[in-house]
């Protein structure tokens, strides 16, 4: 499949072009609903968590769109494709000796590295009349997660670099330069996932430790290529990158809410 040219997104307009809004939500229901972790359940319990609560939106018609925001423990997400390499172990071994716990993600890919550092976001759609198109999730999402960017100040792109880590059509890079998001998918009946990672700071243990993840897996590419927020926007605050993802990516007013509340009730 041919390489999307990186682009720079010109206005939050085009972006929310890629994904019109749909007509008001039903009385009682709420179109966003906001989720903040307080606290990494560890790297299989945070992935552990997106996939119910993409089976949770499936199972629901409360909610249209939900965005899930944490901050992960340090991890290694590997692939499946990748635990059937010779070098799965080897990889495995690596990212525990520089602290790092690898797990298996649902999502497609390569390997990437996250810790607290980063943020994720989850963007959990209700596909209540059948599954949807993958290309137009990727871009509609990957162009929000642009703006959201652009807001802050980064001169932020859909498109990826050469080289980059976890190669995929539809990065979000910097200047055509470093990659800053990546994003994957998990589909199922009723719901879609698509997750991206954001680094905010210094990159240096990430790179490090998915160097060495790499070499394993005999993966070629080029460590430059890790870029973040923060070194693209030096003193840029968490909080104001997490606002304005959030306004990029939301639709209508948004509520919020608790992961609890959904995966584990009490009463």
């Amino acid at each position: 499949m041919p390489r999307r040219p990186a682009t720079r997104s010109s206005t939050r307009t085009a972006a929310r072009s890629a994904a019109p809004d749909s007509p008001p939500a039903p009385a009682g229901r709420a179109r966003t609903l906001l989720l903040r972790d307080e606290a990494s359940r560890g790297a299989v319990g945070d992935l552990a968590d997106s996939v119910r609560l993409v089976h949770a939106v499936a199972a629901s018609e409360l909610h249209e769109r939900v965005i899930r925001i944490y901050r992960p423990w340090p991890t290694v997400a590997l692939t499946r494709r990748e635990k059937l390499m010779p070098g799965f172990d080897a990889a495995c071994a690596a990212a525990r000796a520089r602290g790092f716990e690898p797990v298996v993600r649902p999502t497609g890919g390569r390997a990437v590295a996250y810790d607290p550092s980063c943020l994720v976001i989850d963007v959990i759609d209700a596909e209540r009349d059948g599954r949807g198109d993958s290309t137009a999730a990727f871009i509609a999402v990957g162009e929000r997660f642009v703006d959201g960017l652009v807001e802050v100040g980064v001169d932020a792109r859909l498109g990826p670099v050469p080289d980059e880590y976890c190669p995929g059509d539809y990065s979000v890079n910097a200047r055509g330069a470093v990659k800053l998001v990546g994003t994957a998918q998990r589909v199922v009946r009723g719901a879609r996932l698509v997750s991206g990672s954001i680094p905010l700071g210094p990159v240096d243990a990430l790179v490090d430790v998915l160097g060495a993840v790499n070499a394993a897996l005999a993966f070629d590419w080029n460590p430059a290529t890790f870029g973040s927020v923060g070194l693209e926007v030096p003193g840029v605050s968490a909080g104001a990158v997490e606002s304005a993802l959030v306004d990029s990516l939301r639709v209508g007013e948004p509520a919020p809410g608790a992961l609890a509340e959904i995966l584990r009730p009490t009463g």
